[in-house]
């Protein structure tokens, strides 16, 4: 079976700036994939050489075997792509909008079923003959992501498909999105919020600096980096020597503490005691994938939802 998206050694460079440095990355058909990393990672640089919007400068990358270069028609065709930013045609209603892009793909009236499942998916159903002008940002956002599956690609984009929605629209989202997995579309992720990715996703692959610096499954990569975490109101403190190397992050007088060892939970309070720091209130809680995160790429910029 041909992978959902091969990836082979992609180069890109704008003038003097290294933009992407040699990826190489393979995405089996039925995937739910994450692609991770903080801003400037190189994360929309690729998904743009995906789209066939711009060129790579060494490598090649296919979708469903078709390059995106040479068989642009063909891999485009297969795709479709969630962009972060809110572009829509003001001129249509929701279900005109959909028929059109439909349309463009070689998809008739017998793909009207198809349209009216995503409307129901994306509870955009009431909203099917309100002008695309008219529609709130939430519901553009629905439209947005209706509009990338209207001609039914087998390979889904989603660039940030939850950034500023509210907790009704994600949820309703995410269980039309795990329905089409479950039915055999691959689905590609990139999010700032990590715990959607933890959630949803069964294989991680995170950028720093135009490279991918992990690739494993989601479980993996929690099992070989995070451990625990210990959260410790102190206040405004020195804090021991011996212990600062476990320190994951400080602010307003809370101290966390990243840990491998449950030993260290020991180490950590009488070291405090020594110093006659009075702890003033205690959290142990499991590490999750934004602490793998800041492991490999060092740098906070991931929301909590």
């Amino acid at each position: 079976m041909k992978p959902a998206i091969q990836i082979n050694g992609v180069h890109k460079s704008f003038g003097g700036l290294q933009a992407l440095k040699g990826v190489d990355l393979t995405i089996a058909q039925g995937e739910f994939f994450a692609l991770l990393g903080p801003n400037g990672a190189g994360k929309s640089t690729l998904i743009s050489i995906l789209a066939g919007l711009i060129k790579p400068s060494a490598g090649n990358i296919s979708v469903m075997g078709f390059d995106v270069v040479n068989q642009y028609q063909q891999a485009r065709q297969l795709l479709g792509i969630v962009p972060q930013e809110l572009v829509f045609d003001p001129f249509f209603n929701v279900r005109e909008m959909l028929r059109f892009q439909a349309g463009y793909f070689g998809r008739g009236p017998e793909n009207d079923a198809w349209v009216d499942e995503i409307l129901e998916g994306l509870g955009l159903t009431e909203k099917a003959h309100v002008n695309m002008r008219k529609l709130s940002g939430g519901m553009k956002r629905r439209a947005l992501i209706a509009q990338a599956l209207a001609h039914k690609p087998p390979v889904i984009v989603l660039d940030e498909p939850t950034a500023g929605v509210d907790v009704e629209l994600r949820q309703m989202m995410w269980e039309f999105i795990k329905k089409l997995n479950r039915e055999g579309h691959t689905i590609v992720l990139t999010t700032h919020y990590l715990e959607e990715a933890e959630t949803l996703c069964s294989r991680v692959g995170m950028m720093k600096q135009g490279e991918i610096v992990a690739l494993d499954s989601t479980a993996n990569l929690l099992n070989k980096f995070a451990g625990k975490q210990l959260r410790l109101t102190l206040g405004n403190v020195s804090l021991p020597a011996n212990i600062q190397v476990l320190l994951r992050n400080q602010e307003n007088g809370i101290y966390t503490f990243a840990l491998s060892d449950m030993t260290q939970i020991e180490l950590v309070l009488s070291s405090l005691r020594a110093a006659e720091i009075k702890v003033l209130d205690m959290q142990l809680n499991e590490a999750d994938l934004e602490d793998v995160f800041m492991s490999l790429v060092g740098v906070s910029s991931v929301s909590k939802s």
